[in-house]
């Protein structure tokens, strides 16, 4: 059962079920946290379980496999969180500085964060904001993340910018670029 949902109440919970019951522990308590606070997955397949519209996230994917991340202290990322973001493209490289786990996606429209904490996901797209404006340098973003991550990681302590977003959320952000024939 996951949070609520019994298994005989929904197909969906059952398929959950038997694709869990492969992965690891703290992708699968990442899935039961989101449940209980999204509710039931949109989709999922072996290797990925996504919820769309999930506001504030325009997605949310956990996957099964894992990408090793040293900063700011090594863990490993594997849930992926979307919104709609224009990032302006001479501050793609800039970004990609900051954090290595930041998409930027210009056609689209998006900026995404991938980590293994939904506080840190916030996080860095809450940073990204503050280069994009012009608020943070890069180092100085850094130097704000680890404290931050520090705080919260350690100590349990979360800062307003790892539980939401500290900037107006944005639309119409796709460009699809111009035709050129």
């Amino acid at each position: 059962m996951y949070n609520g949902y019994h298994r005989q109440e929904s197909p969906m919970v059952q398929f959950l079920e038997k694709i869990l019951a492969k992965w690891p522990e703290e992708q699968k308590n990442t899935v039961s946290l989101l449940i209980s606070k999204y509710g039931l997955p949109n989709d999922a397949c072996m290797t990925k379980i996504t919820w769309y519209n999930n506001t504030p996230w325009k997605r949310t994917t956990v996957h099964l496999f894992t990408v090793p991340h040293n900063s700011p202290t090594p863990h490993h990322d594997y849930l992926e969180q979307t919104i709609n973001y224009k990032v302006p493209v001479h501050l793609f490289d800039v970004l990609a500085k900051f954090d290595g786990s930041l998409y930027p996606d210009r056609t689209a429209g998006e900026a995404t964060a991938k980590c293994d904490h939904e506080a840190s996901n916030f996080l860095a797209l809450n940073l990204m904001n503050d280069i994009i404006n012009g608020k943070l340098t890069v180092e100085d973003a850094r130097r704000t993340a680890v404290e931050i991550q520090k705080a919260f990681r350690f100590h349990g302590q979360y800062a307003p910018s790892t539980l939401e977003f500290q900037f107006p959320a944005q639309s119409h952000t796709a460009d699809p670029d111009v035709a050129a024939f």
